[in-house]
Order: structure tokens, then C-alpha cells, then sequence
């Protein structure tokens, strides 16, 4: 009987993909005053997260990171943590 390797061999599932939670018709609204939507997407150390992670379309990622960065400007939400 042959080895199979790990390219060769079947996984057990398909690892099914996340839709944006930007996208549709009830979604949320991406706003630089909405702080409490923002730091979702924000790590405990002040870096925004990518979207790999979130499942943020690359769109809706680049309006993500300019809300957060202009709501750091204005003052709403720190630059770090400390």
C-alpha cells in the first residue's frame, strides 16, 4: 500500500468561507464615529487587523482602515494602548 502524502491525501471537510460583514443589506455602515464598530476590528495592542482574519473584503478593508486612521486623527480612539 502507498504512502500518500499531505498534498495527495483528501481532507476530511472543506473549510467553508466567510462572507463579509460588510456586504448585504443589513450590514453596518462604515462611519469614523462609530468607534464601538471600529474597535472590533482593532487588536488589543492598537493594530488593525487584517482581513484574513476578519473576512473583510479588500474594499471594505481599505474603508475600515481609513475610518480607524481618521478616527485616531480626530481623537476618538488611541493611537496604542498602554
Amino acid at each position: 500500500m502507498k504512502d500518500l502524502t499531505t498534498s495527495q491525501a483528501r481532507r476530511p471537510f472543506q473549510r467553508r468561507r466567510k462572507t463579509c460583514p460588510f456586504s448585504g443589506e443589513n450590514a453596518p455602515k462604515i462611519d469614523y464615529k462609530d468607534v464601538r464598530l471600529l474597535s472590533r476590528y482593532v487588536s488589543e495592542r492598537g493594530k488593525i487587523v487584517p482581513s484574513r482574519i476578519t473576512a473583510v473584503s479588500a474594499k471594505k478593508q481599505r474603508e475600515l482602515a481609513r475610518a480607524i486612521k481618521r478616527a485616531r486623527f480626530i481623537g476618538l480612539m488611541p493611537y496604542a494602548v498602554q
